[in-house]
């Protein structure tokens, strides 16, 4: 922790960053304190100020001015670190989305990455040159380059051989005196050396004394021959000699207590595009060691060992083989992986794996496969045991995921002292599962902290294990996590008195001050691991779950203006435990503002949920505590669902009146009277934008029954469903082509010859949606009931398909409804019954396509692409953007959400490029404004380039 500074100091530091800082990116608000200082360890440090920043200039002079107040300062990537290393209780230095550029270099053979480019991102990019990243972690969807490097992260296939300190090539570098490196660049090397030279000496003073010292030369060799990031990169000091070299490789996995790092180019490794997995079942561990050590001298990418306790943990869970049931304790399961270049050299790969463990007893196994849906079920083993744990965990306790290396010839041995010290301390849900190749294990157990008894359990039993791995069998208290605050008490144990000083003369050399997050690797509390403990109160059984990973965040379309969800789930559990504690007036204080950051600015699209290890949508909450917030309208919203058609006339009615208007005073002047009244009522009337779409004129209906007429003998029909906004919404007055939705999708339907059936009384339909997205939970049932009843006797009982021309309510009604109705929303629809009736004659111009959060959750967000790329030659989908946050209607009501979701899309919209297409009617609305060109359904460009075959 920080040493304790005076308020007045802190303002000072504030008054100071805010002349070079904007001030919304200096956070100094609690709630937002302490939902934006929250990680995914099971620590809590609340920061006393938060800093957002965008650039190298800014992250300097924070450096800088937190030196010249002598406050500590704590580097922040993503927060899914598990360890503590990212926490604050004096400054917490983020990043804005600013950090996200990237440069291929050398044909895909290396990659420049600022570090807050995500894993798989960087992946993304490399993969037309069949190139990855060599750190492959768990979190790799989420987790930032920053904090890949900073921790030196690893993974399933990656051991040793390619984690970041094997495959960096130069960074970029600050430190603690404000000194940048460019490790890349010999004049900015030249520059370093001339201007450091007492830091140059002190790297080649520590060289010096470790070559030596033969004794702990000889110790650094071994503790580096498994995965080890326990401390400092001490294998720096042996294995380069130039200074540069070995401050660069000191960076990787110094967890920001030396320096932040700027930008890092990788050395990237081969991705193969030939893989297959296999599962084999051994009868017990030591059986299932030895395959190990087979294994590891054949061509194999990854070998993944789990327990009996891990395999139960997944049994019940849907897809998993059938014997995984019938499996006892005592089992040991290994998923194999293995890769080549060409498909014939995999199957031989395979042949020789297989005949190698010929000797062995297997008793049960799922052979080598390449099958897409069976490897993702194998994997999906795998995956699923660390939520596992977390979905059964009492309420109140939190999973801690704890990371070791054993050499692996006692891996088995000590598999089965770590499972006895379960049994000793009463952890009867752990489980373990690791990458065996490194011997590197990872055992997940659930604890609570509620009560000291639970404390000093964890505490004796940490000290138990610490003594094991690293004094009985040398091995490494944290393989590939970190050091972070929950090993920094035994980092001494691990590498002995003389490593240790070594340690502390490096924190001292590049750290003088000590000002680069305390606490951490290097701590001189022996208590360090079980104070400022997270608490977990019981908040709501929907989000209880919530181990606070941050795997939810970079799909939230919120997470730039408020919070993510995450952070929700922080600061509900925190009301949450105000009022259970009494504490009313600072649980209203919290209240208040949880209203505006919690409830009205969440998007509530459920994307959080796929992203989830334990499947939480805290959309869910919110949309439950809307429930209560809009009870009061819950009268006016009952008269519109009961009166739907005059509803959407009146919709329609006030479209058409802004058309009068925006003619008579100009789009300038409706804009200023609108937005100025929204002004003055506070934001309670909804927003105006020039992107408003004209009302609907077509009759669906009228021109429904007139293609019926002609189509009575068609063996092909579709039940047709336009949306409540697409019946009542046309297009926006600059859009390319002004037919309304409806019109256009029949215009498809006549073209490929299909009868189209309307469902009676269309106008009083709806999904339900804009009732569900304000918690009107049994208005939103009944309208979704009212509308399966028609589609049901629409579609003489499920014999048609079902056309529903936006994704957001085909989704919804997909979820709702019970009978067994085939609904589709366009570009499923498109991909299943219309292509191979039309004959298309594509256009040669750039799209942009925006994939809906809706389609996203359906799966189709291949299908969409797949539909725009038949249509013309080039698609873009912008990156970053997963939900446009217009929500429903909060694109109307809370513009600043949308404006938010979509910051990044303007800038993504190439020259040349003049339309884009989605398939959600309100999302377009935003999309065609903060892009600056308009959007339309995806139904537009496949009618444009169809013709009848």
């Amino acid at each position: 922790m920080a040493k304790t500074l005076s308020s007045a100091t802190y303002q000072q530091l504030e008054t100071r960053l805010a002349s070079k800082i904007d001030a919304e990116r200096i956070v100094t608000q609690e709630a937002k304190r302490l939902a934006y200082g929250t990680d995914a360890s099971f620590y809590r440090l609340v920061p006393k100020i938060v800093l957002r920043l965008k650039n190298l200039e800014e992250v300097t002079f924070a450096i800088n001015s937190c030196r010249e107040f002598n406050v500590h300062c704590t580097f922040r990537a993503a927060g899914t670190s598990l360890s503590g290393q990212a926490l604050s209780d004096s400054v917490l230095i983020t990043l804005t989305d600013d950090w996200r550029d990237h440069e291929i270099v050398d044909g895909g053979n290396k990659i420049i990455l600022q570090p807050g480019v995500i894993g798989a991102d960087a992946n993304k990019y490399l993969a037309p040159y069949q190139r990855k990243i060599g750190p492959d972690p768990a979190s790799i969807n989420t987790c930032k380059i920053g904090g890949i490097a900073a921790n030196n992260a690893s993974g399933m296939c990656c051991g040793t051989a390619q984690n970041s300190y094997k495959t960096v090539d130069s960074m970029k570098l600050i430190f603690s005196d404000g000194a940048h490196l460019d490790t890349g660049s010999q004049q900015s090397i030249d520059a370093f050396v001339a201007a450091k030279p007492q830091l140059i000496q002190g790297v080649k003073d520590l060289c010096a004394s470790v070559a030596q010292n033969p004794e702990l030369s000889q110790k650094i060799k071994h503790k580096y021959r498994l995965k080890n990031t326990t401390g400092y990169a001490l294998n720096a000091l042996v294995d380069y000699h130039d200074p540069i070299d070995v401050i660069q490789h000191l960076m990787v996995g110094s967890e920001g207590t030396l320096g932040f790092i700027a930008e890092i180019t990788y050395n990237t490794v081969i991705e193969h595009a030939n893989k297959a997995s296999a599962l084999l079942v051994f009868s017990t561990i030591e059986e299932a060691s030895l395959a190990v050590t087979a294994l590891s001298k054949l061509p194999v990418a990854a070998v993944e060992l789990m327990d009996g306790r891990a395999m139960r943990s997944v049994a019940d869970k849907a897809g998993m083989p059938e014997f995984i049931k019938e499996l006892d304790l005592d089992a040991t399961a290994i998923l194999i992986e293995s890769h080549a270049c060409s498909q014939s050299t995999l199957d031989e790969q395979c042949t020789v794996v297989m005949n190698a463990l010929a000797d062995y007893t297997i008793t049960h196994s799922i052979p080598f496969t390449s099958d897409a849906k069976t490897v993702a079920t194998l994997w999906g083993i795998r995956k699923g045991m660390f939520p596992a744990v977390g979905a059964v965990r009492e309420v109140g306790t939190t999973v801690i995921i704890e990371d070791v290396a054993f050499p692996v010839e006692n891996l088995a041995n000590g598999i089965r002292d770590l499972q006895a010290l379960f049994d000793k301390y009463h952890y009867s849900e752990a489980i373990i599962f690791g990458h065996a190749l490194e011997g590197n294990l990872h055992f997940v157990f659930t604890q609570g902290f509620d009560q000291q008894t639970e404390i000093d359990r964890y505490g004796k039993f940490m000290d138990e294990v610490a003594d094991l791995v690293a004094v009985k069998y040398q091995g490494s208290l944290k393989a590939e996590h970190g050091t972070g605050r929950n090993m920094a008490p035994y980092v001494e144990l691990e590498w002995g008195k003389e490593g240790y000083a070594l340690m502390q003369q490096i924190k001292a050399l590049f750290d003088p001050n000590g000002l680069f997050n305390p606490g951490v690797i290097i701590n001189d509390n022996p208590h360090s691991h079980i104070e400022n403990l997270k608490p977990m109160p019981a908040a709501d059984s929907i989000v209880d779950r919530c181990i606070e990973c941050g795997f939810c965040e970079p799909v939230c379309p919120s997470r730039t203006l408020t919070l993510s969800p995450r952070q929700r789930i922080v600061l509900y559990r925190e009301l949450q435990r105000r009022r259970a504690a009494g504490e009313q007036t600072q649980a209203s204080e919290l209240e208040e503002i949880f209203n505006y950051q919690g409830i009205d600015t969440c998007a509530a699209t459920g994307l959080c949920a796929d992203r989830c290890p334990v499947g939480i949508n805290t959309g869910d909450l919110v949309k439950q505590l809307r429930t209560e917030k809009y009870q009061k309208f819950t009268p006016i919203a009952k008269w519109t669902a009961n009166h739907f058609a005059t509803t959407t006339t009146l919709t329609k009615a006030g479209l058409s009146a802004n058309q009068v208007a925006t003619k008579v005073i100009g789009n300038n002047g409706v804009g200023k009277l609108t937005n100025g009244l929204r002004k003055i009522s506070k934001n309670r009337t909804p927003i105006w934008l020039k992107e408003y779409p004209q009302a609907n004129r077509f009759d669906v209906e009228k021109h429904a029954s007139i293609n019926a007429a002609l189509h009575a003998d068609a063996l092909k029909k579709v039940v047709y469903m336009p949306s409540c906004a697409s019946r009542s919404m046309g297009q926006q007055n600059d859009a390319p082509d002004q037919r309304p939705l409806t019109e256009v999708t029949l215009s498809l339907l006549e073209k490929a010859g299909f009868e189209v059936i309307m469902p009676t009384q269309l106008n009083e339909q709806c999904c339900g949606m804009p009732y569900d997205s304000k918690g009107m939970n049994e208005l939103a049932q009944s309208k979704a009931e009212q509308l399966e009843a028609v589609l049901w006797q629409a579609s003489e009982q499920g014999k048609y398909p079902v056309l529903m021309d936006t994704s957001p309510c085909a989704k919804r009604s997909i979820e709702q409804f019970t009978k067994p109705l085939e609904v589709l929303e366009p570009t499923g629809f498109a991909e299943a019954y219309l292509l191979e009736h039309l004959t298309l004659a594509p256009l040669d111009e750039p799209v942009m396509l925006h994939i809906t959060c809706s389609s996203r959750r359906m799966g189709l967000e291949q299908t969409m692409q797949n539909i725009a790329k038949a249509c013309t030659s080039q698609v873009i989908v912008p990156e970053h953007i997963q939900c446009c946050g217009w929500a429903g209607d909060k694109g109307f009501t809370t513009p600043e959400l949308n404006e938010a979701a979509v910051h990044p899309l303007k800038e993504q919209v190439p020259a040349g490029c003049s339309r884009g297409f989605s398939n959600s009617k309100t999302c377009e609305i935003g999309l065609s404004h903060h892009s600056g060109i308009p959007y339309q359904s995806i139904l537009y460009l496949l009618d444009e380039v169809a013709v009848a075959k």
